[in-house]
């Protein structure tokens, strides 16, 4: 199929293909490619497309567990609640497997960058505190526990250690997803200023 491009503007150059097929862990998933002939702009996306029950997993990472396997959908928080660090989906969010060691190396570029920002003393001994923590986790020096929450159920941690819980109807209501949505009564909103204006 072919589409106008976003970046070029031009019409009817930009190739979309799309293909579903099952992974391992995520279920049935949607992969999509953009590719526009005239200005060479790409993008790729997967999306989890089966709908299973909503998921928590809590396992205390140490030294020795962090070859744990970790299979985070796009619509998961990560939590590390000692350390005070929390990454929530947001609309580029995307999936990956890795494992225990993988996510801390994440949080650790996640924190360099903020350090990298950061003007305010209190905020840069706060990240150089949170770098010595984790590296202090990966030495074996310090046990922190690592929360995984999905509500669409496509996420997992596979270890013996790892808790499996349900979450609450609040807990899923607080969640991020990263998708926009809009509530009936902001639809309604708009739907009332609408025949006001006529």
């Amino acid at each position: 199929m072919l589409s106008d491009c976003p970046i070029c503007k031009q019409q009817k150059c930009m190739e979309v293909t799309t293909k579903t097929e099952k992974i391992p862990y995520f279920g049935e998933i949607m992969e999509s490619t953009l590719f526009c002939h005239k200005c060479g702009y790409k993008h790729a996306d997967a999306i989890c497309i089966e709908k299973k029950d909503p998921v928590k997993y809590t396992l205390t990472i140490g030294k020795d567990n962090l070859n744990a396997r970790v299979v985070k959908s796009q619509t998961t928080t990560i939590t590390i609640p000692e350390l005070g660090l929390k990454v929530e989906p947001g609309p580029q969010s995307q999936g990956y497997v890795s494992n225990v060691e993988g996510v801390l190396n994440r949080f650790i570029k996640a924190v360099q960058t903020a350090l990298s920002w950061a003007e305010d003393e209190h905020a840069q001994k706060n990240a150089l505190h949170i770098l010595e923590s984790i590296q202090e986790v990966k030495n074996g020096q310090k046990q922190v526990a690592l929360i995984v929450e999905d509500p669409f159920g496509h996420s997992i941690i596979i270890h013996e250690d790892a808790l499996k819980g349900e979450l609450s109807a609040e807990e899923i209501e607080t969640l991020e997803t990263g998708f926009i949505t809009f509530e009936n009564k902001d639809l309604e909103n708009d739907d009332e200023k609408g025949e006001d204006q006529k």
